[in-house]
């Protein structure tokens, strides 16, 4: 038994904390927030990041380098083994794989990368291939084609 693996019985509930409902609650008066000041009021916590009036720290420091995030690529990963998976099938297309569930999310297209082997003849089109990919589909008699 770990304290992580605790849990409430099931079916039971924790009655929800009732604050401001007079002294004898034990939660009256002040609601359970001590007397006055800016945690007393509410909204009265600063935003991360806040540092007492001093200029933070994320406003201090300059700003460098360059991100090309808006225009970069992520590829769904194809693994040759996974296409050895694939049969009955000459041209192996995005279309053939999604179908099959061998890629859940085509993302930006498909690249397929040389894990496994690859016994069969076939075709492959995919977005994008290693160099260690494509010599193995033509090594097994395949054509790699980027589309």
């Amino acid at each position: 038994m770990r304290i992580e693996d605790l849990k409430p019985a099931a079916g039971s509930t924790k009655t929800r904390k009732r604050v401001g409902r007079g002294v004898g609650s034990g939660l009256g008066k002040t609601s359970g927030k001590g007397h006055k000041g800016q945690k007393a009021r509410s909204g009265g916590t600063k935003g991360a990041g806040f540092e007492g009036g001093q200029m933070p720290m994320q406003r201090r420091l300059p700003k460098r380098g360059f991100s090309n995030y808006p225009f970069s690529r992520e590829y769904a990963i194809v693994n040759l083994r996974d296409l050895a998976r694939v049969e009955d099938v000459d041209v192996i297309t995005p279309e053939v794989l999604f179908e099959r569930w061998i890629v859940k999310d085509m993302k930006d297209g498909i690249k397929v990368l040389s894990g496994g082997e690859l016994t069969k003849a076939v075709t492959v089109r995919a977005s994008a291939f290693s160099a260690a990919a494509m010599d193995k589909i033509a090594k097994a008699g395949g054509k790699a084609e980027v589309i």
